[in-house]
């Protein structure tokens, strides 16, 4: 224990030096990369640090929107980084721009059908008659916020406003993502009751600044292998290195890299059965990026080679669940076997634990995509402990398992560390379980009922697409 907390207050001193964060792209993440593989070189592995270029996105200051004219009103904005939405939040990907000017409604469906239905914006004939220069006003809706705002920008717009469209469960204001750089105007999300007041007063002049920086950048992920062991049975586990720019990350996720690096160091002295490979992930938070590279350089034969991968992402949440992925619903075949032994790990030490589902917020996702069975562990983020948990694991009932999820307050003091020594010792044991295993659990590219695979926009551990 004493090295996992070594490790986590470097990734905290790290963050300290580095603008409070170790985010993708940023002088933090490189730092925290370089120490992981300084320190695997050190034990002896092969270390590959594979560099790859992604979409990189900052809001550098609170947005402004303000109704100007007929009626001077303030809208609450959302700060960078908050978890607490405001009248309007800026999307991701969102340009830079300040303008002031009138509203323009584009092909809105007021009021809101039953169901989504709504295709403002989605066409380029939808702003025939557009004035350039004005605000285009669009409503959520069966495509991609990216469509709406290009063909906003193609028309001239010097800004837009995307309200949601109205039906149950998409009223709120709303975060979302525009894929990628590309955009240079401000591009804000706001709530149905804002969107259909802006629509349906006359004469609307509103103030629309965003300050964001969308750019590429390059990150990398950090592979670590052992020099022994038979090559055609790879076991694979990892964590992703990175954290939010809103904080240091060290829950999310610095405990699952801290437990899997110090196994890997532990791992170091021994002489596996079969080859293990460690990877530490880049841009996990922008969309399990690192991970997807990796799995689609890997050649046909490369994957076939992989036994297994298991992913360890934030084991030491305050107000922790042990959590084990659900191998028998929706994972390749050999994941139930996965979850399986991990069972056994808690079963011994007589802890309760739960099954969590495979939702696509992790790393496991792209191997899974291929076949590659997967399992691992997890002690909960922004979801709601339950009182039958806490009966179960201690802490408090209707309170999040990490309060400080994806926020500044993520630093060495957000550590439960009975958790985090329970699951470091439950990686170290399926580590060695698959190290000197004869037959891991399956092949790659034997698919079965593979998990549902989060779109690319939707969130990891927030973003929505239309």
């Amino acid at each position: 224990m004493p090295n996992i907390k070594r490790h986590l207050d470097k990734f905290q001193s790290i963050a300290n030096a580095h603008n409070g964060t170790r985010a993708a792209g940023t002088p933090g993440f490189d730092a925290s990369r370089d120490y992981v593989a300084e320190k695997l070189r050190g034990a002896g592995y092969q270390v590959t640090v594979q560099k790859f270029d992604f979409p990189f996105f900052k809001e550098k200051s609170t947005g402004v929107m303000d109704q100007i004219s007929p009626n001077a009103k303030t809208y609450k904005p959302t700060p960078p980084g908050s978890s607490t939405l405001g009248d309007f939040a800026t999307l991701t990907y969102s340009g830079s721009g300040d303008t002031k000017a009138a509203v323009q409604a584009i092909d809105l469906t007021l009021p809101p059908t039953p169901t989504p239905s709504s295709t403002s914006g989605c066409e380029a004939t939808d702003f025939a008659g557009f004035k350039a220069g004005n605000i285009a006003l669009l409503q959520r809706g069966t495509c991609p916020f990216a469509d709406k705002a290009k063909n906003a920008q193609a028309a001239g717009a010097s800004g837009v406003i995307i309200f949601n469209e109205g039906q149950p469960g998409r009223t709120d204001t709303f975060t979302g993502t525009l894929g990628g750089p590309g955009f240079t105007l401000p591009v804000v999300g706001t709530s149905f009751a804002i969107g259909q007041e802006l629509a349906t007063t006359a004469n609307v002049v509103v103030r629309l600044k965003t300050d964001t920086e969308s750019t590429t950048r390059t990150t990398s992920n950090v592979i670590a292998e052992t020099k022994k062991g038979n090559a055609d049975k790879v076991v694979m586990a990892g964590a992703h290195l990175d954290s939010v720019l809103a904080g240091p990350g060290i829950n999310d996720n610095g405990s699952g890299s801290a437990g899997l690096l110090e196994v890997a160091l532990q791992t170091a002295m021994f002489t596996p059965k079969n080859k293990v490979r460690f990877a530490w992930w880049g841009a996990e938070e922008l969309g399990l990026l690192g991970s997807e590279h990796y799995v689609a350089s890997l050649s046909e034969a490369d994957r076939k080679k992989l036994g297994l991968y298991l992913n360890f992402d934030m084991i030491g949440s305050p107000n922790y669940a042990y959590m084990i992925y659900d191998g028998s619903e929706g994972g390749p075949a050999g994941s139930a076997e996965i979850e399986k032994n991990f069972d056994r790990y808690f079963d011994t030490l007589r802890l309760p634990h739960i099954t969590t589902p495979f939702d696509g917020r992790s790393d496991y996702g792209p191997f899974i995509a291929v076949g590659i069975p997967a399992g691992g562990l997890f002690t909960g983020a922004e979801g709601i402990k339950t009182p039958e948990q806490a009966k179960m694991f201690g802490g408090e009932a209707g309170k999040a398992y990490d309060a400080c999820y994806h926020s500044a307050c993520d630093s060495t003091k957000n550590i439960n560390e009975k958790a985090l020594r329970v699951n470091t010792g439950a990686i170290a044991f399926s580590v060695a379980t698959y190290a000197f295993s004869d037959n891991p659990p399956g092949k790659a590219g034997e698919t079965k009922a593979a998990a549902p695979q989060r779109a690319k926009d939707a969130p990891y551990k927030g973003g929505l697409i239309r």
